[in-house]
């Protein structure tokens, strides 16, 4: 898909839902992008429950970071692909700062 496509794709879906949401809990773009990460092949409820204790204690790209990919799993390992979660996460904080 070239950029003109997927300039006319954004365009034709804003026409149908100009005000889309999710049932993901966040409250920064920050927080989306880890709920939308963790949302792959897991139910919203399952991301919401694990983010709401990692955004109580870790609510910052830094203060993720600072919990480390092993602390990280402490929060989402009931999520499916935790693992590979938390490395990806990790790696989006630190090209987040």
């Amino acid at each position: 898909m070239n950029a003109a496509q997927r300039t006319e794709l954004f365009r034709r879906l804003q026409g149908a839902n100009p005000a889309p949401k999710t049932e993901l809990e966040y409250a920064s773009n920050f927080q989306l992008l880890i709920a939308v990460i963790l949302s792959a092949q897991a139910t919203d409820k399952s991301v919401n429950l694990a983010t709401r204790r990692l955004f109580a204690d870790a609510p910052t790209p830094q203060a993720m970071l600072a919990l480390g990919e092993a602390g990280l799993t402490t929060y989402i390992d009931r999520i499916g692909l935790y693992r590979a979660k938390a490395n990806l996460m990790m790696d989006c904080m630190r090209k987040y700062l």
